[in-house]
């Protein structure tokens, strides 16, 4: 038996959903939309300032290689939306090294541009994607 969406039950849980995020202030939904796709893109961060496995990342993306990782050069969908608008295929991502971790862990690399050697912006993450800081000389 398929329910009915408008079921006394589903209102229920929306109307309590909405409640709990506009207590907590959801962007979106609260307080108006969230912020632009260019907001976390426009923050920047040093190449110098990277963890060293960043650095290090960062100068085998412009040598070509050889990474660590199957994923690292694959290309990266952009589907948070959060770096500036591309074609498909424009990104790359590259896997960062965290000290102690025995997965690909959360620190990556995402560098855009027609030729993966020669990026025209890279991007650095430290929370999987939730936010990025372009990279600069």
């Amino acid at each position: 038996m398929v329910r009915n969406a408008g079921s006394g039950w589903h209102r229920a849980l929306a109307a309590g959903l909405l409640g709990l995020a506009c207590a907590w202030g959801t962007p979106g939904l609260a307080k108006g939309p969230a912020p632009g796709p260019a907001s976390t893109a426009d923050a920047t961060i040093a190449a110098a300032q990277l963890p060293p496995q960043g650095r290090d990342v960062l100068a085998l993306i412009h040598q070509g290689g050889p990474f660590r990782h199957d994923k690292d050069g694959t290309v990266f969908g952009n589907r948070e939306r959060l770096l500036p608008k591309q074609p498909r295929g424009f990104y790359r991502e590259y896997t960062v090294r965290t000290p102690g971790v025995r997965h690909r862990g959360a620190r990556r690399i995402v560098c855009g541009g027609q030729v993966p050697t020669r990026p025209e912006a890279c991007y650095y993450t430290e929370d999987h994607y939730a936010s990025f800081r372009r990279i600069v000389q």
